[in-house]
């Protein structure tokens, strides 16, 4: 019996075991299989815990205020007591009072003094050496020893002091303290006036120069200002300036409703906004937390909703979201150090460049959006936050509207001429509201809207750097890769002439339909020299490569023919990754046959084989999923096509294109890019155009 409970325990801690296996191995996988969720959770996570970091946490007044605008709320009244600040001018004024009518402090060098006074004797005698009558000299030295006295009764100033400020001056000689005016002190250019005013009047005054010699030789000056007083006399007369000048009583009237905030309302809310945030407690701050988290996680939701929605490629592609969002962080945190060093400068940063770069790795719609998320975000911290946001707003659409081609540094220059045209304009028009005279406005920020334009000229060489550091493209590698000379291409013109031709014809017509319909002409242009590098391995087995009548498909099965002319979509994407070509060109080598069928091997089959199935002659996709790549394969399918047209005439061409490209569009080709029915049409109208060119129609006219 003991051994059957032995045996059945055993059987049980086994499936135990294995339910704990089962379960942590479905746990993994769920994870595994969730991981991209995860990390765009964890994104937002660490995202919002930088920004809650840098937002204030003071309790926020619920008033938006300023000057010349109605007050738009209910009749205010004062919660509260508190005292009216002064204004920045004001206290300036106070403090230019107080420094105007501080005395400065000097300090009298007794040592030096008494120096003198020792060595007058031993000069006096040198001096007056040739005088032999004892009682006249020593009435000389008497005279001597008076004018040292008078004149180091305060003492004598350096030679090249320049007095600035009050007359009046506090002498400080050893441990006292006096008060004096500064035209008490001896000075070199009064000294011997001095010597001859006193002498003039006496017995001995054809002693002058000789005295004027000796004192020349002894006089030492010995006062000083002293500036460690004079700074803290300075320091304790600024602290004793008022910063407030008056106080509004609790329930007292502060504005009332459609009244105009003028200058004196707007201060007095300026003071109580400063009042209410300081009487904030700890108590609030985690709910004040919490409201911040809120808005802050809404944002950036709405953010990765919009990418799930419109750009679910960059969804997909963590690399591409963690460059977002970083760009975000860094925009806020500049703004953020700048305000915590002087808010005066805040307009100095140049946060049009986030819509620039944004612009010029993925498209204008991605970089409006994410640009005006960031400026809402930014409002929370900077002072005047409607004025500031309605500003940057502004600048930013003319900074997606007027920027393309940025690889063209004229185009980089005229943008941020208009963006700086636009800080300029808005300022003015928001200081004369506030200000209600134009007269008052303050040029000095123009200087700050300068500055702001001179750094956003660095986007080019930050655009460098995003490329090494997240392996994005921009159109200054495209324009790289666009050259023919390119290692790759010139392997493909060398080895598959043809191939090269057509890949030019495509990327000609691309680029006109992309231009005409607001794509990215410079991508899908790249992206058609490149389309077809798969075809280096067996150029030959395709027809633009081929001389003769004579195919190699003749001698060979459909079957293994419609795989030849598959493989090429794959060798090209291997080809492309070996040349460490970036994935926006990768993508047009994936999609410009999407899942169609090859067609033509796929009938000849169906004639050796009724039973065929036609997975087997079916590219591997996947389907265009932007309006570039959408562009090439309406391209790249009637260019290749037309080469069967010996002499169309103009009808016979538009019905060949509309043919073509209506067959895509049945097999659903397009139905996972964003371009509309209306583009496709505007596409047809540009191949029609460019192939009448080609084929040199002219339009016949009735007899």
């Amino acid at each position: 019996m003991s051994s059957v409970l032995k045996i059945a325990q055993k059987k049980i801690s086994l499936c135990r075991f294995e339910f704990k296996r089962t379960f942590l191995k479905s746990v993994w996988k769920y994870i595994v299989a969730q991981q991209g969720l995860f990390y765009k959770t964890l994104l937002i996570l660490s995202s919002s815990i930088c920004l809650l970091y840098l937002f204030p946490m003071g309790g926020q007044f619920k008033y938006e205020f300023q000057k010349g605008r109605l007050w738009q709320y209910p009749s205010y009244y004062a919660p509260f007591d508190f005292s009216i600040l002064k204004s920045d001018s004001e206290i300036q004024a106070d403090k230019e009072a107080v420094l105007g009518n501080l005395n400065p402090y000097f300090r009298s060098d007794l040592e030096i003094k008494q120096k003198v006074f020792e060595n007058y004797p031993d000069l006096f005698i040198s001096s007056f050496s040739e005088e032999s009558n004892p009682i006249r000299l020593d009435s000389l030295y008497q005279i001597g020893t008076n004018l040292l006295e008078q004149i180091y009764t305060y003492g004598v100033l350096p030679p090249n002091y320049n007095h600035q400020g009050n007359s009046e001056i506090f002498l400080i000689q050893e441990q006292l303290e006096i008060s004096i005016s500064i035209d008490e002190i001896f000075r070199s250019d009064n000294l011997f006036e001095f010597i001859e005013t006193t002498l003039s009047d006496g017995p001995f005054v054809s002693f002058e120069e000789v005295f004027k010699d000796l004192f020349f030789e002894l006089i030492t000056p010995n006062v000083f200002p002293d500036k460690t007083f004079d700074r803290n006399a300075m320091e304790e007369a600024l602290s004793q300036i008022s910063l407030s000048r008056g106080v509004v009583a609790s329930g007292e009237l502060i504005i009332a409703e459609g009244e105009l905030v003028n200058e004196e309302h707007f201060e007095v809310l300026s003071s109580l906004r400063n009042e209410f945030s300081l009487r904030q407690g700890d108590q609030s701050s985690v709910w004040i937390v919490f409201g911040y988290s809120i808005l802050v996680l809404l944002t950036f939701t709405l953010l990765l909703l919009f990418l799930h929605k419109y750009r679910y490629s960059i969804y997909e592609d963590n690399r591409k979201l963690t460059f977002i969002f970083f760009n975000i962080l860094i925009v806020i945190v500049a703004v953020t150090m700048v305000i915590q060093y002087d808010t005066a400068y805040i307009f100095a940063v140049p946060i049009c460049i986030l819509p620039l770069i944004v612009k010029a790795f993925f498209d204008a719609r991605l970089g409006l959006f994410t640009y005006v998320l960031s400026v809402l975000l930014i409002g929370f911290i900077v002072p005047n936050s409607f004025e500031y946001v309605f500003i940057q707003i502004m600048a930013g659409i003319i900074t997606i509207q007027t920027v393309a081609q940025l690889y063209r540094r004229a185009n980089l220059f005229i943008s941020v001429g208009q963006i700086v045209l636009v800080y300029v304009i808005g300022y003015l028009a928001f200081t004369t509201i506030q200000e209600g005279s134009f007269v008052k406005i303050d040029f000095t920020p123009l200087a700050l809207f300068l500055l702001n334009g001179l750094l956003m000229l660095f986007v080019q060489p930050l655009i460098y750097i995003y490329e090494k550091v997240f392996g994005l493209v921009s159109d200054v590698s495209l324009l790289e890769l666009s050259d023919t000379n390119a290692e790759l291409l010139k392997t493909l013109s060398e080895k598959a002439p043809g191939t090269f031709h057509h890949s030019l014809q495509v990327a000609n017509l691309s680029e006109a339909a992309a231009n005409e319909i607001g794509a990215n002409a410079l991508l899908v242009r790249v992206g058609a020299l490149y389309h077809d590098i798969g075809k280096l391995e067996n150029p030959h087995f395709f027809s633009e490569n081929q001389s003769g009548a004579v195919s190699p498909h003749d001698e060979i099965d459909p079957k293994q023919s419609a795989q030849i002319i598959i493989n090429h979509v794959k060798k090209g994407i291997l080809l492309a990754q070996k040349n460490n070509l970036p994935d926006r060109i990768i993508d047009f080598i994936r999609t410009h046959h999407g899942n169609s069928l090859v067609y033509y091997f796929y009938k000849k089959q169906l004639e050796l084989d009724p039973e065929t199935d036609s997975s087997d002659f079916q590219y591997p996709g996947p389907k265009p999923f932007s309006k570039e790549t959408a562009i090439l394969m309406m391209a790249d399918a009637v260019e290749a096509a037309s080469k069967s047209l010996k002499a169309p005439t103009i009808d016979e061409l538009e019905t060949f294109i509309n043919g073509i490209i209506n067959g895509k569009m049945k097999e659903f080709q397009f139905n996972d890019s964003n371009i509309t029915f209306s583009e496709i049409e505007t596409v047809k109208k540009v191949l029609f155009k460019k192939l009448i060119n080609v084929y040199q129609l002219r339009i016949e006219y009735p007899k």
